[in-house]
């Protein structure tokens, strides 16, 4: 299986602009529109409520406050399935993150995944 074409695009950019987006001169707010948010688009998930759904059920919730095994996270991402959390993802900036990938993630045991790969039956 391949990555979508808009994915690929954006490996490629990076790659292009390596030098730029790892200065310092590149923050996490232009990493996340121009990175982040197309990738997440790219997999599917209504990143900006495009489908217009009520806040208990939308898809992304962008800067959500999370209860986690009784502590409070602030994840700049948080992804919903039917309203129940499914994973989370907190960008860095490129500098800052040396050689790790450029968003984390935090997932719960047993959610299925992004919209497009959910189950047809």
């Amino acid at each position: 299986m391949t990555a979508p074409d808009l994915i690929q695009q954006l490996v490629q950019r990076f790659e292009d602009n390596r030098a730029l987006y790892r200065s310092g001169n590149y923050n996490e707010a232009r990493l996340r529109l121009e990175f982040l948010d197309p990738f997440f688009k790219a997999l599917g998930w209504d990143v900006n409520n495009e489908q217009g759904y009520a806040e208990a059920y939308k898809d992304v919730i962008v800067e959500d406050s999370l209860e986690v095994e009784g502590a409070a996270k602030a994840p700049d991402y948080a992804f919903r399935i039917g309203g129940h959390a499914s994973f989370s993802s907190k960008p860095r900036n490129p500098p800052s993150i040396s050689n790790m990938p450029f968003t984390r993630l935090s997932s719960c045991a047993g959610m299925p995944g992004p919209p497009n790969c959910r189950s047809a039956s």
